[in-house]
């Protein structure tokens, strides 16, 4: 199953976009889950998670988040500002099984 994890500053936005995506690929029958966390315990989030989604309002830190991630060979993507959004989690799952697809050809390719 792979893990996408939405981070936020403290959690709380991130807690309701993860559920609102797990409802989504439940939906459609991807053998997807979301959680949620906020940018501080990042770390120790990292080594279960197979893609990276960060709020929009962090977008000055995303250049060193994704580097984070990138020592974990997890993808990061940078969410619009329409995340949070009535169709945020709808866009947000997109963009994960857009990274996800991404990485998947990457190592086909290899």
């Amino acid at each position: 199953m792979d893990l996408i994890l939405v981070v936020c500053g403290a959690g709380a936005s991130s807690t309701f976009l993860a559920s609102r995506i797990r409802s989504l690929a439940t939906e459609r029958g991807l053998d997807v889950t979301a959680r949620a966390a906020s940018n501080l315990d990042l770390s120790s989030r990292l080594a279960d998670a197979t893609v990276l989604l960060v709020g929009p309002h962090l977008e000055a830190s995303f250049p060193e988040l994704r580097a984070e991630a990138a020592t974990c060979s997890v993808p990061a993507g940078l969410l619009p500002a329409t995340a949070f959004g009535p169709d945020g989690a709808t866009d947000a799952l997109e963009q994960a099984l857009a990274l996800l697809d991404a990485t998947n050809e990457g190592s086909v390719n290899a």
